[in-house]
């Protein structure tokens, strides 16, 4: 006891940090590895996406071919798309005008949530400190491939950080594939054309960049089904507790009688 609480004052605990690591039984540790933004950002782009997807193939099916170039040469076309069982498509049934106003809304959706997430991310340094693959990462990038390949993946301290497969997914897909699907999805935009056409030129036609538009789908949609694999595979309830609290748990390394 020292002098001031002699004096009469009292004597404060410090509070621990907010988002301090917490220990749990067993070895293990309670971390905080989203913030609130990161959450409902990542949930609005579920529920854009998934519209968006299902909103598309509607628009799709009106003319389910595929071309490259100025025209469309029905004759010939570059791929056809098989029908689809109507469950797959927003609204149910085929209805061009209304998939239409479903896809160019939560197209809105998705850009502005995009373009609030990129802010944050860029203002906290959030994607330099936990996307942005350092030279270090990139010497991992075989040994990381291997590891996938075998379906081992860290839970131990290793887990805190982005590996730098993952790093290199996520930067592809903020940098080239969602500019892509962006600007592809413009260039076939009436409207837009009339005040920006030269993308259609630069897409090498509407044709082409209908192509482009669905190549760039189906790479988004291929990442759905990869993330969706890990996040069951890696455990899915610790998964989908950090992208609704936060909070991820961090299993003891191998040397302390846990391993992966």
């Amino acid at each position: 006891m020292t002098d001031d609480t002699l004096a009469g004052e009292v004597a404060v605990e410090p509070r621990p940090e907010p988002h301090a690591d917490r220990p749990l039984p067993g070895g293990r540790t309670d971390t905080y590895r989203h913030p609130p933004l990161v959450r409902i950002s990542h949930w609005l782009n579920v529920v854009a996406v998934v519209v968006l997807i299902m909103s598309g193939l509607n628009i799709l099916l009106a003319h389910p071919h595929l071309y490259w170039g100025l025209r469309s040469t029905f004759a010939d076309p570059l791929l056809s798309i098989p029908p689809l069982p109507n469950w797959l498509l927003i609204p149910q049934g085929r209805n061009l005008a209304e998939a239409r106003h479903w896809h160019f809304f939560f197209a809105w959706v998705f850009v502005i949530n995009g373009l609030i997430y990129l802010a944050y991310g860029f203002v906290t340094r959030r994607f330099g400190r936990r996307l942005w693959p350092t030279p270090g990462d990139l010497k991992g990038f075989w040994p990381s491939v291997v590891e996938h390949a075998r379906l081992h993946f860290p839970k131990d301290d290793e887990a805190r950080t982005y590996n730098v497969i993952q790093k290199l997914t996520y930067v592809a897909m903020v940098l080239v594939v969602l500019p892509m699907m962006l600007v592809t999805g413009l260039s076939m935009s009436p409207g837009f054309n009339a005040i920006g056409g030269i993308l259609l030129e630069i897409m090498g036609g509407r044709q082409s960049a209908r192509t482009l538009h669905f190549i760039s789908g189906g790479l988004i949609v291929g990442f759905i089904v990869v993330h969706v694999a890990l996040v069951f595979w890696t455990g899915f309830f610790n998964n989908m507790r950090a992208m609704v609290t936060g909070w991820f748990v961090i299993e003891p390394s191998s040397s302390e009688g846990g391993g992966r």
